[in-house]
């Protein structure tokens, strides 16, 4: 995946589109004053943005345009925590991770599936 860094406020609209899927400037717009009030030219320039940086697709076969993302939200996430990984941890999965678990933020379901996840990891290592 080869695309920038999206900010908070485009992270916010990408949300939209991931749960919602393609959708026009108001209906982005909408959900986003669900969650404080967004004016409809903010957001259209915003995604305007977005379409220069390759963050969303604009359909403009139809007079109202409609966005979607062009990236999935876990390829956006990869995406985002690679660049976490190299700038604050210095490359160490173990470092973020051990990090991540410290603030005990976990649930037991949650550490039962990293524990299952770990298993996995360890048996295709063995199998090569």
């Amino acid at each position: 995946m080869t695309s920038p860094r999206p900010t908070d406020a485009e992270l916010a609209i990408l949300g939209v589109l991931w749960s919602r899927g393609p959708s026009t400037v108001r209906q982005v717009q909408d959900v986003l004053n669900e969650q404080r009030p967004t004016g409809y030219t903010t957001v259209l320039k915003l995604l305007q943005i977005m379409t220069e940086k390759h963050l969303v697709a604009r359909d403009e076969s139809d007079r109202t345009h409609v966005y979607r993302a062009r990236w999935t939200q876990a390829e956006t996430q990869r995406l985002l925590l690679d660049d976490l990984l190299e700038r604050a941890f210095g490359g160490s999965s173990m470092s973020l991770v051990m990090q991540a678990l410290a603030g005990n933020k976990a649930t037991p379901e949650e550490i039962a599936e990293i524990r299952r996840l770990l298993e996995e990891k360890q048996t295709q290592g063995g199998a090569r």
